[in-house]
């Protein structure tokens, strides 16, 4: 007991944290700051994962978007025809299709396909 009277004679402020409104105030802060189901931790993790879907949700809808505009153009035959000889070099019978590759394209796809393969293993 002599030990606490010194303590407060020594720092009289600590008297106010002694008042039953102040500690009742500070346990119910810490309550709700830390031990409540809606307590302000839980409460930022919320957020980051509201955050995080709301990301999400601006990228599908913009990847939506692209996807309407191509298949808007898709209704067009010639653009079909383009799109087919470009990706799967496809051809009339009539033709003959060469095949010109750069080495800037072999060494990024060489690197893509390396990253497929770190992100597999």
């Amino acid at each position: 007991m002599n030990k606490i009277k010194k303590i407060f004679t020594k720092f009289p402020f600590l008297k106010f944290f002694l008042n039953k409104y102040v500690l009742i105030t500070i346990f119910f802060c810490i309550w709700l700051l830390f031990l409540d189901n809606y307590s302000y931790i839980e409460h930022r993790i919320l957020n980051k994962e509201i955050d995080e879907l709301e990301s999400n949700l601006n990228f599908y809808q913009n990847e939506i978007t692209k996807d309407s505009i191509q298949i808007q153009q898709f209704k067009n035959s010639n653009h079909v025809e383009k799109y087919a000889r470009e990706k799967y070099y496809m051809k009339q019978e009539n033709e003959d299709i060469y095949i010109i590759e750069f080495e800037e394209d072999k060494k990024a796809k060489i690197e893509a396909e390396k990253e497929l393969e770190s992100k597999n293993n």
